[in-house]
């Protein structure tokens, strides 16, 4: 039997080191602590990993603390528009929402799209439609909403209106939560959710929904959920691209996911990952300030933000 284990991010959009209150650092640390306990409580029981995965990004879509479900980014116009997928290593099997308003977790409705298959991938109103129709619930669109997202949007408006968008940090700009584990079973699955980034345009759908970009899950090789400029990870195909580097390359994990990171990606916008290997090996490579991420195995557990 193989040994468990859970990884996650809670998005590369990291408050800035100076800007962390003790107060907020310890609500972040906690959530990513009761993600990564829950996750991990599936995997322990001898769960599989699409069910660990999904159980711990649901966690986060719960926790306002990141961008995902309560708590996500608003658009330009002030809506949500939510994006998800899953993917399962054993069988190849995936589902995705993007653009959805209504759907409390996005990342069940991917996980029984994934059940599936055909159709994978559901947008807006259709996917909203369908997981109502199979029993997910559905919300109104303002359920997602917090003072914090409210504050953000009037910001980054202000800063298109005056030119300064550049100078915005990470966590002003974007924002997601994702999970990867090894189950005992030698299965991998990946998991991702996302708001997307803050005054996006109506309609803008990243990476996170689509499978091979920001989520991928092969048995083979790893487990990879993606955060940061969406449509980098969509130009790079970075979740396959690590795998395929793997399979076809021979390259570790660590070698594959940081090349990407801190190689191809480092020049042209913030980006990081969470990825797991079949042998059970993790990496948490970004290439921002800072990323809210975390591990748990029978080995122990570790929840950072920073280089800390």
């Amino acid at each position: 039997m193989t040994r468990p284990v859970l990884a996650i991010h809670g998005g590369c959009g990291a408050i800035p080191r100076a800007d962390l209150t003790p107060e907020t650092d310890r609500a972040a640390r906690s959530a990513l602590r009761r993600a990564l306990e829950a996750g991990y409580a599936v995997l322990d029981s001898g769960g599989s990993a699409v069910d660990a995965v999904t159980t711990a990004v649901q966690v986060m879509e719960d926790d306002p603390v990141f961008n995902a479900g309560y708590g996500a980014a608003l658009n330009r116009d002030g809506v949500h528009e939510l994006d998800a997928s899953l993917m399962d290593g054993a069988s190849g099997r995936a589902g995705a929402v993007a653009g959805a308003q209504h759907i409390r977790n996005p990342v069940l409705a991917a996980r029984a799209l994934a059940a599936v298959s055909d159709p994978l991938l559901l947008i807006g109103p259709a996917a909203d439609a369908w997981a109502a129709a199979h029993g997910l619930e559905t919300v109104d669109n303002a359920h997602f909403t917090t003072p914090a997202r409210q504050a953000a949007l009037h910001t980054m408006l202000e800063r298109e209106r005056q030119g300064t968008q550049a100078s915005a940090t990470e966590q002003e700009k974007h924002g997601t939560v994702g999970a990867v584990a090894l189950d005992r079973h030698g299965h991998l699955a990946a998991a991702t959710s996302t708001g997307g980034y803050t005054a996006k345009p109506v309609g803008r759908v990243g990476d996170s929904p689509v499978v091979g970009a920001g989520t991928w899950a092969d048995d083979r090789t790893c487990a990879v959920s993606g955060t940061g400029k969406g449509e980098l990870f969509i130009r790079f195909a970075v979740g396959h691209d690590i795998h395929a580097r793997m399979l076809y390359g021979g390259q570790s994990l660590e070698t594959a996911a940081s090349g990407l990171i801190h190689g191809d990606l480092a020049a042209l916008g913030g980006a990081g990952l969470c990825a797991v290997d079949r042998a059970g090996t993790v990496t948490l490579p970004y290439n921002t300030e800072g990323m809210y991420r975390g591990w748990i195995s029978a080995d122990g557990q570790y929840v950072a933000i920073h280089e800390d």
